[in-house]
């Protein structure tokens, strides 16, 4: 691999750079497809680096920067996304969300602020590239989409050559600047169930002169739980949460519709199939001993995320010759977390791999969990997660690379 030292000494050169950088980010923060703020800072911060960029439509605002090496070779990409979350952020800290409702609460600032750096220690090396590396910046993660849109619009082939392997890393509670991943499934996948019961309304009073949803509705929720524990083995579990529930805008009132929403996380394209073809008997039945009709949406969201195995243990052991055998662990499980990472890793081969990044004085243990309008990350850990990320890259374009 490329000379570790040289490696980490530039990548700490450049942290705080990328520090600023992540704190732009993190104050000025948009969600969803449309990022014009973010892919502008993005565009600015490669300015100068020589690569060949391009950008999505209007409403869609992706990046894609290829860094081509001075001889001819196979091409590598390395992935981020940008988007933020719909979370109105608690931190309290000085750089915190200045747009109201949105927040980095994912750590997305963290994985642009940390390709950036990536680009810069590549381009500075192109003249001992014999390929290409592919950078993705990805809008939309959150909201489901983004990757697959980005693989239409062609991020694979960027380079010419279709890339040969990708890798992602996502920062989460753990010790700091330690990465650990595996071969396998790493990420679950996800699943959104919707329910509408159709009932008839009535008076709270005079709940006989009515066909109540609502009953039917919490029998429902009672009986996905026992089915998400009694249906699938312990060898292939599923996560099943209900997360929204609805009924009448009145307390007086019986309506003359309920409804429930939940999110799945599934191991195995088993499991989906089971959920798909049993949960919509079950709503139904349960709906129909109640009086009432059932509607049953299910979708996939995000197919499960499956690293390469040889793209895993490849990782791990140039991380752990870039940074300590100590800073680069074999993760024991899959996380139930979903990621649309997956769409590329669906395709071509890779590995998804996770970074601690819990601040000085917190325990890992306690931290909040990404999501949480109170998580922190440690942005200290930016140089190691550029290096790590450049020194993934060379490891398949390098002229040293085995």
């Amino acid at each position: 691999m490329a000379d570790p030292l040289a490696l980490r000494a530039d990548a700490g050169a450049l942290l705080p750079d990328l520090i600023a950088l992540r704190r732009t980010l993190h104050a000025h923060p948009e969600a969803g497809f449309a990022l014009p703020r973010t892919q502008r800072a993005v565009r600015e911060a490669l300015d100068g680096l020589g690569l060949a960029v391009t950008t999505g439509t209007e409403d869609f605002s992706s990046i894609t920067a290829v860094v081509h090496g001075s001889r001819p070779g196979p091409a590598v990409l390395l992935r981020a996304d940008m988007d933020a979350l719909r979370v109105p952020e608690r931190t309290g800290l000085p750089y915190s969300s200045r747009t109201d409702g949105i927040m980095h609460a994912c750590g997305h600032d963290l994985h642009t602020a940390g390709l950036v750096g990536a680009a810069r220690l590549l381009a500075a090396r192109r003249d001992r590239m014999a390929g290409s590396v592919v950078l993705m910046f990805e809008p939309g993660e959150e909201a489901g989409g983004g990757a697959l849109r980005m693989i239409r619009e062609g991020v694979l082939d960027a380079a010419g050559p279709r890339v040969e392997a990708a890798y992602g890393v996502h920062v989460l509670p753990g010790a700091a600047g330690v990465f650990s991943t595996r071969g396998g499934t790493i990420m679950a996948g996800a699943c959104a169930l919707e329910i509408v019961v159709e009932g008839r309304g009535g008076h709270g009073s005079r709940p006989q002169q009515a066909v109540d949803p609502v009953p039917a509705v919490a029998q429902i929720v009672l009986a996905l739980h026992a089915f998400a524990t009694r249906r699938f083995p312990v060898s292939d579990p599923i996560v099943l949460s209900v997360t929204k529930l609805s009924g009448s805008e009145i307390i007086n009132a019986i309506p003359d519709t309920s409804s429930l929403g939940a999110t799945i996380r599934i191991l195995s394209e088993r499991s989906r199939r089971v959920l798909e073809a049993e949960l919509p008997a079950l709503a139904e039945g349960i709906a129909a001993a109640h009086g009432c009709r059932a509607e049953v949406s299910f979708r996939t969201v995000y197919p499960v995320t499956v690293n390469d195995e040889t793209c895993a243990e490849r990782a791990l052991a140039t991380i752990g010759a870039l940074l300590g055998e100590g800073r680069a662990l074999h993760a024991t499980e899959p996380s139930m977390a979903s990621e649309d990472f997956s769409a590329v890793l669906a395709q071509v081969p890779g590995a998804f791999l996770f970074v601690g990044a819990t601040p000085e004085g917190i325990d890992p243990d306690e931290a909040e969990m990404n999501h949480s309008p109170r998580a922190v990350f440690d942005d200290g850990i930016l140089a190691d997660q550029a290096a790590a990320l450049a020194a993934l890259a060379l490891g398949h374009v390098g002229a040293d690379r085995g």
